[in-house]
């Protein structure tokens, strides 16, 4: 792709020097051997709100002195995050999957408007991730993204904590199967470090995708924020990028169709987070490469899962870079013809360049990362399911469970909170349906994550006999029967806005079916007499994205044209 902006045009226009600008970058310690000096961006997440961006600032620094020894001009610049712990489920999870694409526009505004010559991206919570690759790719100038880390695990009478710890010990507190003790013992310890979310949640998930698909350096998905070799992989990033500047390597080289099969095979071997598909499909998007919510599909019935990480296994994220982190897994499915070794990545290497010093087998004595040959399961976690309730698709997260199948009751709620007061209130039974929706991207809008309602019923012992359906989404930390993604969403009129409260509804993650056990007769004469709720923000940064965003199977993308005949 071209440079539309012809960047190095900043400083000298037909022989003639650009005066006000260089005194502009004067003023901010520019002298006259640095005009020739390429200009990076540092895209700063660093937030005090959160512990997942809260230890940023350090790492920045590191970048910037970095930047600077290897010849370049670095530019620091902040984008705003959204804290999804805090915000869940409250109205302020409606902005979570917004600030994905604030992120992606703000990061753009800064490099474009300044005409700078590259972008070391730094992030910590689950948006900063593919906010920034989506900005990067639409740009398509070097960039690099630097994972601001994970958080080590937390310890309460000798159990390891995650954040999804205190949400699960709601649902056990109210359900009388935990005391006060231990309901606030897991609070005060679940998060005892700066750093994201522990688990193989959406965070870490999207951290190794980047490291896969090659625009991030190896391990550095893995490592935890409080540890020096954290600041060491944000400094080496910085001169990897210094390096594509000179060889004019952008992040389209790298983010091809195999480099993004590389990263979704990643994401199913590790178990991670159903939001995966949701930000892939997006940063595909952006890279201008054709993604279908079917291509995971097809890629889960190959690859296994070979990470027994949480929410639904016993490990965290730092245990598996004990083990040898993403390169580890990578060289596995390399070795079985699973990735695409002869992708290039940011290190100017090929995937299997990077892995060669990498061993075919995982460490003895460890029981993070399975050998090949006994896998945790033989297929992939993440399915696509369609029906009469999702013609266009959704996601159903079918590993750690016992119960593959489910038919029951639709209990039918039009928002998150009536679900999670009914839960609470013991009027939910065996064998329910949770039907929770008008919660998609425009409905919320934003496409809450539903991390409170699950939690809740795993606390409360239903993890295994109540399933759960919305056109919302799961937070990586969810496990148990859920599906989510929804589409076409209710709020456009999708199925899922027909449901009756006691309708049959059937869950069937082998037929990768779901399907409102309704006739086509009676979802025609319902249909007939449906109508669209009123929006529910007209204004603002909410009211723009529910007249602008599109379906959740393409990506929940604000900036993509709908494909024929849609409104």
């Amino acid at each position: 792709m071209s440079d539309p902006l012809n960047r190095r045009s900043r400083t000298i226009t037909a022989g003639v020097p650009r005066s006000p600008n260089r005194a502009m970058l004067r003023a901010v310690g520019f002298t006259d051997a640095d005009f020739d000096k390429p200009i990076v961006g540092i895209a700063n997440g660093h937030s005090t709100m959160n512990p997942c961006n809260a230890g940023l600032g350090p790492l920045a620094a590191r970048a910037e002195a970095a930047l600077r020894a290897a010849g370049a001009m670095p530019q620091i610049f902040g984008f705003p995050t959204v804290t999804d712990g805090i915000a869940m489920g409250t109205e302020g999870m409606k902005y979570s999957l917004v600030s994905r694409e604030v992120i992606a526009d703000a990061i753009e505004v800064a490099v474009q408007s300044q005409w700078m010559d590259g972008v070391l991206a730094l992030g910590g919570c689950d948006k900063n991730m593919p906010g920034a690759m989506m900005a990067m790719l639409r740009m398509n100038v070097p960039g690099i993204f630097c994972y601001g880390g994970t958080i080590r695990p937390g310890n309460w009478k000798g159990v390891p904590l995650t954040i999804v710890s205190p949400f699960e010990a709601v649902g056990a507190y109210t359900a009388g199967k935990m005391s006060r003790e231990d309901f606030e013992g897991i609070e005060k310890n679940a998060c005892p470090s700066f750093g994201a979310c522990g688990g193989m949640y959406t965070a870490n998930t999207m951290a190794s995708a980047i490291e896969a698909m090659g625009l991030s350096l190896p391990y550095s998905s893995t490592q935890a924020n409080p540890d020096p070799e954290k600041g060491d992989s944000v400094a080496e990033s910085a001169r990897a990028l210094v390096n594509a500047i000179a060889r004019d390597l952008k992040p389209r080289d790298i983010v091809t169709r195999p480099a993004l099969e590389n990263a979704i095979a990643v994401v199913m071997a590790t178990g991670g987070s159903t939001n995966a598909v949701l930000h892939l499909l997006a940063i595909a998007a952006a890279a201008e490469v054709p993604l279908s919510i079917e291509d995971f599909e097809t890629i889960r019935k190959r690859v296994p899962v070979l990470c027994e990480l949480k929410p639904s296994g016993r490990f965290a994220v730092t245990d598996l870079h004990r083990a040898g982190g993403i390169p580890q897994v990578m060289k596995m499915l390399l070795a079985q013809g699973l990735i695409h070794g002869d992708c290039l990545t940011i290190t100017g290497k090929t995937v299997a360049e990077n892995l060669a010093d990498v061993p075919l087998q995982p460490p003895a004595g460890q029981e993070v990362i399975r050998p090949f040959e006994w896998p945790l399961y033989p297929q992939g976690h993440l399915a696509i399911l369609k029906g009469n309730l999702a013609s266009e698709g959704c996601v159903a997260k079918i590993t750690g469970i016992k119960q593959r199948r489910i038919t029951g009751p639709a209990r039918v709620f039009d928002s998150e909170d009536a679900a999670m007061a009914a839960i609470l209130a013991d009027r939910i039974r065996h064998g329910d349906v949770i039907v929770i929706r008008y919660e998609g991207p425009k409905g919320g809008p934003g496409m809450r994550e539903m991390l409170s309602p699950t939690s809740a019923l795993i606390g409360k012992g239903f993890g295994d006999s109540v399933a759960l359906i919305t056109d919302g989404r799961f937070s990586g930390g969810t496990w148990g029967l859920v599906v989510g993604h929804i589409a076409p969403e209710a709020h456009v009129g999708g199925t899922l806005a027909l449901v009756q409260e006691g309708d049959s509804i059937t869950i069937d993650a082998d037929r990768l079916l779901i399907r409102l056990e309704v006739s086509d007769e009676e979802l025609a004469r319902r249909r007939a007499a449906w109508k669209p709720p009123a929006p529910r923000y007209t204004r603002g940064v909410l009211g723009k994205y529910a007249r602008l965003v599109g379906s959740a199977a393409r990506g929940a993308l604000t900036d993509q044209a709908p494909p024929d005949g849609e409104p």
